[in-house]
């Protein structure tokens, strides 16, 4: 047993899990496939939403020629993605998963934990991270911005946090939960002042490699897009894999209002903010970290099985900043997480149940939803000041 310890704690076994299996996927079938760029369809999306930009092409709107799918993406991505659109698509696909990979290790590296303490955060979503690669996602690049929104903020750096919240705004609109960290904030006008510079900087930026009315008309086009894709998510069979989508499809209800579901979500994310005497504690900010990232998913229609990468992380770290030692609900909570959420496409579930409860009831969201719950709790009853400095790894 120690030794199966030893190597589960060994920093370059979990390195290698993080970034080898998914890289390796991705290689073979792009070196190795049949040679259609179906099997990485999501990064030529990418890939052109820089070329539209620069072309002052539709951002949009449907493009059967080039990839199946819709892109959503702000304008603000075409400078993310252009270093790996301007490589060979054989070249360019496969650091980009790379880089995905790597800037998630490193927002992750740099939170307020100890070494081991991060790494077994990404042990707990080395499937997850596998995954997102396979599926060659930018749910990575997110998660690591949210997070970095907070260290920045942790580090009083609120300039630079400042920018990462816009960024992720800007790309995906999920960047802006960030926001939620303003409250640990040392400099609060400091943080808003790089609200408004890196607004400013982030919209003029695109116009250089397009135009100002291009980048005008692409805003304009970006707010009735999204709201057709919350239109078709609510009736989608495939995608929803959120709370109201688990709601919806457990009891028939198509039609169902998200408000009625996000409503009283909200008031339970935002009752934790009135214990203000630990809004300085590291333990409390974490937890509340992990609310975000789980929150960003579950509530949103647009989730799918790739997408709680950013929950999952979530998840790892609730479960790290967890009062040692931790109980038998708390574990049956994780191991159901892994179970249900990050292997539920995998053959660890059986099929049967995978293809007849889990994935046609959106199931996915379940163990989520009760993590973030029980965060919600702690966040409102656990007594930060009296629990030991050090976290400590789980036993």
């Amino acid at each position: 047993m120690s030794k199966i310890r030893a190597l589960f704690t060994n920093q370059y076994f979990i390195l290698f899990l993080w970034f080898v299996p998914g890289l390796l996927a991705v290689i073979k079938g792009v070196y190795f496939g049949d040679g259609s760029s179906a099997n990485y369809n999501n990064y030529i999306i990418y890939k052109h939403n820089f070329l539209n930009v620069i072309h002052q092409h539709a951002l949009f709107g449907p493009e059967p020629q080039y990839y199946f799918d819709l892109n959503h993406y702000g304008p603000v991505f075409a400078l993310v993605i252009a270093p790996f659109a301007l490589l060979p698509d054989h070249i360019g696909v496969v650091l980009w998963v790379f880089f995905n990979c790597w800037v998630l290790y490193k927002a992750v590296m740099m939170l307020p934990l100890t070494k081991e303490q991060c790494l077994l955060i990404l042990l707990i979503n080395v499937n997850s991270i596998i995954g997102s690669s396979g599926n060659v996602q930018v749910n990575p690049f997110i998660t690591a911005l949210v997070i970095f929104s907070y260290v920045f903020i942790k580090r009083k750096q609120d300039f630079w946090a400042a920018l990462f919240i816009i960024l992720g705004t800007s790309i995906k609109l999920y960047g802006i939960v960030g926001l939620a960290f303003f409250f640990f904030s040392d400099n609060k006008l400091r943080l808003i002042v790089g609200l408004f510079f890196w607004s400013a900087v982030l919209f003029v930026l695109p116009m250089f490699i397009s135009s100002p009315s291009y980048i005008l008309h692409t805003y304009q086009s970006w707010y009735p897009d999204l709201l057709a894709k919350n239109a078709t998510n609510l009736v989608s069979d495939r995608g929803n894999r959120s709370v109201m989508g688990m709601i919806s499809k457990i009891f028939h209800l198509r039609h169902l209002s998200n408000l009625l579901v996000l409503t009283p979500a909200l008031i339970l994310m935002a009752l934790p903010y009135f214990r203000v005497k630990y809004w300085g504690y590291t333990r409390y900010q974490l937890l509340m970290l992990a609310s975000v990232l789980i929150f960003t998913v579950i509530y949103s229609t647009g989730s799918e099985p790739p997408t709680y990468i950013i929950a999952f992380i979530g998840v790892a770290l609730w479960f790290i900043v967890l009062p040692k030692p931790i109980n038998g609900f708390e574990w049956f909570l994780l191991i159901f997480a892994l179970l249900i959420t990050s292997f539920s496409n995998s053959d660890i579930i059986p099929k049967y149940i995978r293809v007849n409860f889990i994935l046609p009831y959106a199931l996915i969201a379940l163990p989520c939803l009760l993590i973030w719950l029980k965060i919600i709790y702690e966040m409102l009853f656990r007594r930060f000041d009296k629990e030991a400095l050090n976290i400590g790894l789980p036993s």
